[in-house]
């Protein structure tokens, strides 16, 4: 089993760090489920309410049709 991301860098999630949420989303930007992205429990609760707040900031889109027909 790998490490958590972010227990691995001893690093929480924050709504600033756009860049890192990012990795978290599909092509699509919906969250991506624990068991694809590898995060442990904790981390992901945490993790949804700051990507919810960084849309909410409109840092982040919340749907992306870019290239889709």
């Amino acid at each position: 089993m790998t490490k958590c991301f972010f227990c691995q860098y001893k690093a929480t999630p924050s709504y600033k760090e756009v860049e890192n949420l990012d990795k978290f989303l599909s092509p699509r930007k919906k969250i991506i489920n624990r068991e694809l992205s590898g995060v442990c429990a904790r981390h992901q609760r945490i993790l949804t309410k700051h990507i919810k707040y960084a849309r909410f900031l409109s840092l982040l889109p919340y749907v992306s049709y870019q290239g889709m027909r």
